[in-house]
């Protein structure tokens, strides 16, 4: 009785509503999605979480923003018009007397802050003044760990969006028009594929200077091919159909009956490997990182933790920080795919 009575509430929905009730029925999935989506939120505002600058500080009556914009030291007592350096002993000497008070971070470094103060040499282990420990160079691990999850997330989100919209460009092209069109793409693809990318990102790692965006631009040349079969795959069955061919009969243009009716009907596919992507992206750039081909050396990545944690056998927080940050977030990914997959097919009920 209580099957038959969802069964008559779900035939009022929409696909789309029954699709969310499937993947919200899968737990793992759901939960996945919640928990990556929280740390996504607190991963941007990685600088409230980490940093060596204080949120917010009163000093004489007036309240001061260090977090959010740029004081020199002399609007708090110092000598020198440069930046306030409030690991300084003198700074923050001045901005705890006479009443004055600041509020710092849950964690007080940034990526780039180097613990002087440790009596341990580096990289020092998990103690009460870095939760995570230090790197070769005494930086905090745990602010480069979030300052690196903030930026692999970023950076995959950002490869995926090109990808994706090349990718579902190229498969709608090959795959609406079809004949000698999808042809002479089909032999570009095969031709474009077999170039050796790990060879081309040496190649342009020595010439020009490493940086995210340059990686973006280079992963992205080969990115998209593996999501344009899909998508042509889906215009070449659908293309055909009788709705499509009542559109064309009713004197629509080739771009409305591709946007309008053929692509929203072939988005399962593109949108069951959002996630999967996304993990390929991660795990392409910690690659990319640990090889040291990646983003420049001052920049947190969990490569380069991964590399510090290889050439620094016996610091096991270097290793086991990123790997753990690494496969948590690539299982969440993968448990997200896997329940977006089961709610899109349309089989399950």
């Amino acid at each position: 009785m209580f099957a038959l009575k969802k069964q008559n509430q779900a035939k009022g929905l929409s696909p789309g509503q029954r699709a969310w009730l499937r993947f919200k029925a899968n737990r793992r999935g759901y939960i996945s999605l919640w928990i990556f989506s929280i740390l996504f939120v607190l991963c941007f505002f990685a600088e409230v979480l980490s940093n060596d600058k204080p949120l917010l500080v009163k000093y004489d009556g007036n309240f001061y923003f260090p977090v959010v914009q740029t004081y020199p030291e002399t609007t708090f007592g110092g000598d020198f018009e440069t930046e306030a350096d409030y690991t300084d002993d003198f700074v923050r000497q001045q901005l705890e007397k006479n009443g004055n008070w600041m509020i710092e971070p849950l964690n007080p470094y940034s990526y780039n802050t180097i613990n002087f103060d440790s009596d341990l040499p580096n990289p020092a282990p998990p103690s009460a003044e870095n939760y995570f420990g230090t790197d070769d160079r005494g930086r905090d691990v745990l602010a480069r760990v979030i300052y690196g999850f903030r930026i692999s997330v970023w950076f995959a989100l950002a490869l995926m969006v090109i990808g994706v919209a090349i990718g579902i460009v190229a498969g709608a092209v090959q795959g609406y028009f079809s004949g000698k069109t999808d042809l002479i793409m089909q032999r570009i693809i095969e031709v474009w594929s077999s170039m050796p990318e790990l060879y081309l990102l040496i190649i342009f790692a020595s010439i020009f200077q490493p940086s995210i965006w340059l990686l973006i631009i280079l992963l992205s040349l080969f990115g998209w091919m593996g999501l344009s079969d899909y998508v042509r795959a889906e215009f070449l069955r659908g293309r055909n159909l009788d709705y499509v061919r009542s559109a064309r009969a009713m004197g629509l243009s080739n771009y409305t009956i591709i946007t309008r009716h053929l692509l929203p009907n072939s988005l399962t596919p593109v949108i069951t490997f959002l996630p999967f992507r996304i993990s390929g992206a991660i795990l392409a750039l910690t690659s990319l990182d640990f090889l040291g081909l990646g983003v420049p050396p001052t920049t947190p990545s969990l490569g380069e933790l991964l590399a510090q944690g290889k050439e620094n056998i016996e610091a096991w927080w270097l290793s086991l920080s990123a790997f753990i940050v690494l496969v948590g977030t690539l299982m969440l990914l993968i448990f997200i795919g896997e329940a977006l997959r089961e709610a899109l097919d349309t089989r399950k009920q």
